[in-house]
C-alpha cells in the first residue's frame, strides 16, 4: 500500500515540509542562542567619548559603562544636587556639573562626586560655582540618562532625584538647542569635599530568548505533524480498503448462501 506512487509522492512531499519547518527551527534556535552569548567589553580601556556615543543620540548597550575621556569646559554655577544615591551602602548626594565639550560644544552632564549630607553638597557647589570656564580633561565612566522624576515631595524642588539630561537641560542656563549627550558621566575623580563616587564595572549578562526557542519547539512540533498526517492518510486509506475487501467478501458469502 505504501509503496504505490501517489503515497510515495505524497510521503516525498511531507518530508519536504517536515524539513523545510526543521530549517526554520535550528533559525530560531541560532537566534535564541545568538541573543544569549555574552559580547566581552572592554569597559575600563578609556576611549575617547566621540568614539563611544555622539550628541544628540540614544545611549547604545556597547556604550553603557564605557571609560571614556574627553576635553570640556564646565559652565560654573549650573551645578545640580541629585539626592537618593547610595556610595557604597550608604545614601547621600550627588554634585551634577554642567560642561560644554570642545571643539563640537555638546553639552553633558557630569556627576562630581557625592556627599553623605545636603549642607556638605551645596557647600560644594558654591565652591564649584566660583570656578574659571577653563578647559579641561575629564575621565569617567558613560551611563545612559535616567528616567526624569519630580522632585522628592519631602524635600525642596531644587533637589532632583534622577540624572536625566531630558530634564536638566531646562535647569541650564543660556541652554537653547545646542547638541546634547543623552547619558552622563560620573568622574573618577571627586572635587575637594565630595568623594569619588563608587562606579564598578559593568557586570556582562546574557538571557536566552525563550520566545525564539518556544517557536523553535513550534517548528520541530509541526515537521512531526506533517509525517504525522501522511501516517494517517495512508493508514485511513489501508482501513477503507481492508473494509471494502471485507464488505464484498461478506456481499459474495451472503449471495453465495442465498443462492444455495
Amino acid at each position: 500500500m505504501m509503496r504505490r506512487p501517489r503515497w510515495v509522492l505524497a510521503l516525498l512531499l511531507a518530508l519536504a515540509i517536515a524539513a523545510g519547518f526543521a530549517v526554520l527551527g535550528h533559525w530560531q534556535l541560532a537566534r535564541a542562542i545568538e541573543s544569549g552569548v555574552v559580547v566581552e567589553r572592554s569597559t575600563e580601556v578609556v576611549q575617547p567619548l566621540t568614539d563611544v556615543v555622539q550628541p544628540s543620540r540614544a545611549s547604545t548597550q556597547v556604550s553603557t559603562g564605557q571609560m571614556v575621556t574627553f576635553e570640556a569646559t564646565v559652565v560654573p554655577g549650573d551645578e545640580q544636587l541629585i539626592s537618593k544615591r547610595f556610595n557604597g551602602d550608604e545614601l547621600g548626594f550627588w554634585v551634577v556639573s554642567h560642561y560644554v565639550t570642545t571643539p563640537d560644544a555638546a553639552h553633558i552632564a557630569v556627576a562630581r562626586g557625592w556627599s553623605v549630607d545636603e549642607a556638605g553638597a551645596r557647600a560644594v557647589m558654591d565652591d564649584l560655582a566660583q570656578d574659571a570656564a577653563t578647559p579641561v580633561t575629564i575621565t569617567g565612566r558613560f551611563l545612559p540618562g535616567e528616567a526624569p522624576e519630580l522632585p522628592d515631595a519631602a524635600g525642596p524642588s531644587s533637589v532632583q532625584t534622577t540624572v536625566a539630561p531630558s530634564a536638566l537641560i531646562n535647569l541650564w542656563a543660556n541652554f537653547t538647542d545646542q547638541p546634547v549627550f543623552t547619558g552622563y558621566i560620573v568622574d573618577a575623580v571627586a572635587p575637594t569635599g565630595l568623594a569619588t563616587i563608587d562606579s564598578p564595572v559593568p557586570e556582562i549578562g546574557a538571557s536566552l530568548n525563550w520566545l525564539n526557542i518556544f517557536y523553535a519547539i513550534e517548528w520541530v512540533v509541526f515537521a512531526g505533524f506533517a509525517v504525522f498526517i501522511w501516517f494517517r492518510l495512508v493508514r485511513d486509506a489501508v482501513e477503507r480498503e481492508q473494509e471494502d475487501v471485507e464488505e464484498a467478501e461478506k456481499d459474495a458469502a451472503e449471495a453465495l448462501t442465498s443462492g444455495t
